[in-house]
């Protein structure tokens, strides 16, 4: 029988360092950056559900977005906490008991099926599995004062990004039995003394929290729609027996086309 696997998509911040701009629902490429991210779970064939947790006040419009789009996928759209993991435990509760869980940051809008596909093969060998990529620049730890105190070796250094997936029993133990503030939910199973795996992630994951960061997204997401403008199926001109032509195309780039007739509204978790 199959593993069930979840996805708890996190997406509740207040993005102060935005200048009072709503990040998650900024148009990328004609759609809100928070649909993008839903959208590779969506597609993500190992993925069977989803929950969305957004803030109080974006609840309405997150329901709007799963309508909009229709995230079949998604079973439950919620309301976070004060604290992320206190956002991510209640995205859990609404998710349900399963095999294995992703959880991923609703402000990186450029997460691909194929890398939530790397992390659940890292998570059934390990249990626990972050995505990181190495650092590039030299890092250096300074005192208050500003001056440098040591140079890091950047080569066991990882810059840790999300998909994190983990066995659903696993990861919630520890949001039960971890109680300090982290930052991210790989750090709360370390702190049970359980290892966790790091496996290849992608420079172009990158998390929007800077206006900065924005414009590099849509550049990099206009960079790959050219790439699949250049390998869009062909259209193939005939000539059928009533003289008409018609164009067949022939998708030969796999290229999918999702019916999404079977959409079902998620339910609303007060």
């Amino acid at each position: 029988m199959p593993d069930a696997i979840g996805a708890v998509i996190v997406a509740a911040g207040s993005g102060t360092r935005m200048a009072g701009a709503d990040k998650l629902f900024t148009k990328v490429a004609g759609r809100p950056l928070l649909a993008h991210a839903v959208d590779a779970f969506q597609e993500c064939a190992a993925v069977d559900r989803i929950v969305l947790v957004l803030s109080e006040q974006n609840l309405e419009r997150g329901w709007e977005l799963v309508q909009r789009y229709r995230f079949a996928k998604v079973s439950a759209v919620c309301a976070g906490g004060e604290r992320r993991q206190d956002s991510v435990r209640a995205g859990l509760a609404a998710l349900g008991p399963c095999d294995y869980v992703a959880v991923h940051d609703g402000a990186r809008p450029l997460v691909s099926p194929e890398l939530i596909e790397r992390g659940l093969k890292a998570a059934r060998e390990m249990g626990a599995a972050a995505p990181a990529v190495p650092l590039a620049d030299t890092v250096k730890e300074a005192g208050p004062d500003g001056i440098v105190m040591r140079t890091l070796d950047r080569s066991r250094l990882w810059a840790v990004q999300t998909p994190q997936v983990f066995r659903y029993d696993l990861l919630l133990r520890a949001h039960r039995e971890v109680t300090a503030e982290v930052t991210d939910d790989a750090a709360m199973v370390e702190a049970l003394g359980e290892p966790v795996r790091l496996f290849e992630g992608s420079r172009t994951n990158i998390k929007v929290t800077t206006a900065e960061d924005l414009e590099l997204v849509k550049a990099l997401r206009a960079r790959r729609a050219r790439r699949r403008l250049r390998t869009r199926p062909s259209c193939t001109l005939r000539r059928w027996p009533s003289g008409r032509r018609r164009c067949q195309r022939e998708y030969t780039e796999g290229i999918r086309w999702a019916q999404k007739d079977s959409f079902i509204a998620p339910r609303r978790v007060r």
